[in-house]
């Protein structure tokens, strides 16, 4: 997917919702555990040289999995490239589980899925049946609008 590069540099100017300097290793074979800051905003993961500030790089954390690879090191695998794999070392177990976290709930996916689930609690609920004005956005639980990505659908958030 190409993106436009002057927006992406604008996008990660933005506030982030999760920042930190952690290691970094690539997909490419040979690559090495480098020292990165990185940035959490919307669903791109930026990833920028320490001492620059514009990145070298980002990940749009749509179609992906993430995966706790150890105590401290988790990996993003994209679904369509399998071997397209980054791993991430992070300083303490719960920043590990943090960062895990807020990447999965970064996703639109994830968001839509919510969005679906409390739409039809509420239903449920209060038996009104309601037309949703964010269908006019193209926001619905119809199949034909969701993304497949070959896994089982995430559960339910707690109530």
């Amino acid at each position: 997917m190409r993106f436009n590069e002057k927006e992406l540099v604008f996008l990660s100017r933005q506030p982030s919702e999760r920042a930190a300097e952690l290691g970094m290793k690539g997909p490419k074979k040979g690559d090495v555990m480098k020292r990165r800051l990185v940035k959490l905003i919307v669903n791109f993961l930026f990833y920028f040289r320490t001492d620059e500030e514009e990145p070298i790089g980002a990940l749009l954390l749509e179609q992906c999995r993430v995966e706790r690879e150890d105590d401290l090191n988790f990996s993003i695998v994209f679904l369509d490239e399998a071997e397209r794999k980054y791993v991430f070392e992070c300083d303490s177990k719960e920043q590990c589980l943090e960062w895990i976290e807020a990447i999965i709930k970064a996703s639109y996916e994830f968001m839509r899925k919510n969005l679906v689930f409390y739409r039809s609690e509420i239903q449920r609920l209060t038996g009104k049946v309601r037309i949703d004005p964010l269908e006019q956005y193209g926001i619905s639980d119809e199949t034909r609008f969701q993304a497949s990505s070959g896994l089982p659908p995430l559960p339910p958030p707690p109530t």
